[in-house]
């Protein structure tokens, strides 16, 4: 196990984890200090799969400053909000940073965001939480704390849309006994690039359902975490992306079992078109000795629509006790079904709409069950818009582009 380094609780580190529980061998105990985090070189485990070329110096600190993101809330009444320095008591307080990029952010940020929904409350309407790039020349970096209290039921969105080189933390403390959907969603404009890392603690008998839907940007790297507060807890992470040529499009999963009698269930789903396109999905689920009774399961699926993708697929299981329900993983990478294309082209159906019809069908289920139908139209008029793209792009002829 290596040595866990914090940093020194002062003014501008916020409370955060003085000490580090000891890590899952995939995730070493993270540290507030950027000193503690070694430049990646990209033979590291975690970084093997990302192109650092790519991610503009946030991961070595060569980054020119001089980027702009705006952040904006809409929220109803009974939603606080809040704009806070670098010394608010809360920031630091559910995620320590695991490597050199989420680190830097948390080094670098001014003003953070902070969302409370108090205890109880059911607010009217989603709270969104729209993060604009305005200038990507430059790098920018933000955090984020959304505080869910006890017995509180809420939407919370995260919309990433326009131009950005951005590195950001988000935290979300679920309290006990609350039922939450997280949606995050990066529809960057072309040629942005996202670092972001995401922290979410369940707490006793809470629910979370945590979705990620990514498509824009040149580069995107998401990392999430969850880990539990209490015995109880369930969360449900949902996944969608759709990567174009040359896109880079990866998704890191961090499920760790800390609690007895805690749920995690993981489904993510991706499609791939065009020259270069690149996905990333890492999903790792630690069990730890305490965590008797648990059940976890995860499972991902890409679907290749033109030759000339690539398509990563790691689910990892780290399992300390075998006083569990279940456990389990699955992953699936292939092309078009020829079944289900013969079946709708021998009913009249053209090649372009029956793949257009697959896809759609691909998609559809996951999105339904997000269960936020303000969101549902724009996630599927999002795959329509992608799938308008594919038009003479020659389908693949083999399963796998890896």
């Amino acid at each position: 196990m290596p040595e866990i380094k914090t940093r020194p609780r002062s003014a501008d580190a916020g409370t955060g984890a003085e000490t580090a529980k000891p890590a899952s061998h995939l995730h070493p105990p993270g540290s507030f200090d950027l000193a503690d985090h070694e430049v990646p070189t990209g033979r590291e485990e975690v970084w093997r799969f990302t192109p650092l070329k790519r991610l503009r110096g946030l991961h070595d600190g060569s980054a020119p400053s001089g980027g702009k993101v705006v952040v904006d809330v809409d929220a109803p009444a009974e939603v606080g909000v809040e704009t806070v320095g670098r010394d608010d008591a809360r920031l630091g307080g559910v995620y320590l940073p695991g490597d050199r990029v989420s680190a830097q952010a948390w080094t670098s940020f001014t003003e953070a965001t902070v969302v409370t929904i108090p205890s109880e409350v059911r607010p009217s309407k989603p709270v969104v939480v729209t993060v604009r790039g305005e200038n990507a020349e430059g790098a920018s970096y933000g955090h984020t704390f959304v505080d869910v209290q006890a017995y509180a039921e809420a939407v919370v969105v995260l919309d990433h849309v326009g131009t950005a080189t951005f590195a950001d933390n988000v935290e979300f403390s679920i309290g006990e006994g609350a039922q939450v959907t997280v949606v995050s969603m990066q529809d960057w404009a072309d040629g942005s690039v996202h670092a972001g890392h995401q922290a979410v603690r369940v707490g006793r008998d809470a629910r979370v359902r945590h979705v990620n839907v990514t498509f824009g940007g040149d580069l995107v790297r998401i990392y999430t975490h969850v880990e539990y507060a209490g015995v109880g807890g369930e969360a449900e992470m949902l996944g969608l992306y759709f990567a174009d040529a040359g896109q880079h499009l990866e998704h890191r999963l961090f499920v760790d079992h800390n609690d007895p009698h805690t749920k995690s269930n993981v489904e993510y789903k991706g499609a791939l078109q065009g020259s270069k396109a690149n996905t990333v999905w890492i999903g790792d689920v630690l069990i730890r000795k305490a965590a008797e009774g648990i059940q976890t399961y995860e499972n991902n699926r890409n679907l290749m629509l033109t030759d000339g993708c690539r398509a990563h697929s790691v689910p990892n299981l780290e399992i300390e006790t075998g006083e569990i329900v279940g456990a389990g993983h699955a992953s699936t990478t292939g092309r078009f079904d020829d079944e289900q294309l013969f079946y709708l082209q021998s009913r009249g159906i053209p090649s372009d709409e029956a793949r257009r019809l697959v896809v759609h069908g691909f998609f559809a289920d996951l999105v339904r069950h997000i269960g936020v139908p303000e969101l549902e139209d724009r996630l599927l008029a999002a795959v329509e818009a992608e799938l308008e793209r594919s038009v003479g792009l020659p389908p693949a002829s083999s399963g796998v582009g890896a």
